[in-house]
């Protein structure tokens, strides 16, 4: 089910039975000569908009925007300061909350987002406290690659230049979900160089053509299909558990 394509009276009735709402969220960036900007919140979009296909998933509109001040040396990235990133989305968790949301997952797509997005949890764990409110929602982080069994597979597709930026698993799964859009490029060198990441004047001048120690030139939409597909039963199984987990004793 996914919430934008929804009325409000369907939401209220999935309430009753569900509390859950899984919330894909990502980074709109480069991904080298052939990743699409959007990667980072395709590949989580994807997965979730696949799950709630076979499963009673509430799926709410993508936060396509993130944490990518490193990669605005390359034309198209868009990026939110850590404040703006924390502030809304302690919103959108706010308002979820607002109609009886208890369960907030957040499906993850760039690395870059994490330490942010586990910050405005914090943030809002500690409004309730001073709030004086014992309980409230509760809020999940999982990268789409931690989800069960996906980075081993990745890892066994491929082997060597797998990379952190620009993966070969990432480009592979936007090609599945979108054949029409698929790239092609001469990479030099094959694999590309790696190392830290600081400012964008300084990733542009270390990763000329974006990528980080990836060879994306291995994706094919069939490797895609097959991450997604166990991509999406990880999912289920994970949202699962978060909804099923008991509270604690008070």
């Amino acid at each position: 089910m996914l919430l934008h394509l929804s009325t409000w009276q369907e939401i209220e009735d999935y309430l009753k039975r569900s509390k859950t709402v899984v919330v894909p969220i990502g980074s709109n960036e480069q991904h080298g000569p052939t990743g699409l900007l959007g990667t980072d919140w395709l590949c989580p979009e994807i997965i979730a908009h696949e799950a709630q296909k076979t499963a009673d998933l509430l799926v709410a509109p993508t936060f396509n925007i993130g944490m990518a001040q490193h990669h605005l040396g390359f034309p198209g990235t868009i990026a939110l300061r850590p404040s703006t990133f924390m502030a809304a989305i302690g919103d959108w968790c706010r308002s979820l909350g607002l109609y009886g949301f208890e369960k907030i997952y957040f499906l993850n797509g760039h690395g870059g987002n994490v330490a942010t997005i586990e910050a405005a949890f914090s943030e809002l764990y500690a409004e309730a406290t001073y709030a004086g409110l014992s309980r409230g929602f509760a809020c999940k982080l999982k990268n789409w690659w931690d989800l069960r069994g996906v980075m081993a597979l990745a890892q066994r597709q491929f082997p060597t230049g797998h990379g952190s930026h620009a993966t070969p698993s990432e480009i592979a799964v936007t090609q599945w979900a979108y054949p029409n859009a698929i790239k092609a490029a001469n990479y030099a060198p094959r694999i590309a160089a790696t190392g830290p990441i600081r400012e964008a004047i300084d990733f542009r001048a270390r990763y000329p053509d974006g990528r980080m120690g990836s060879d994306p030139g291995q994706a094919t939409p069939e490797k895609g299909g097959e991450l997604v597909a166990l991509a999406v039963s990880g999912l289920i199984d994970d949202v699962a558990a978060f909804t099923n987990e008991p509270p604690p004793e008070i």
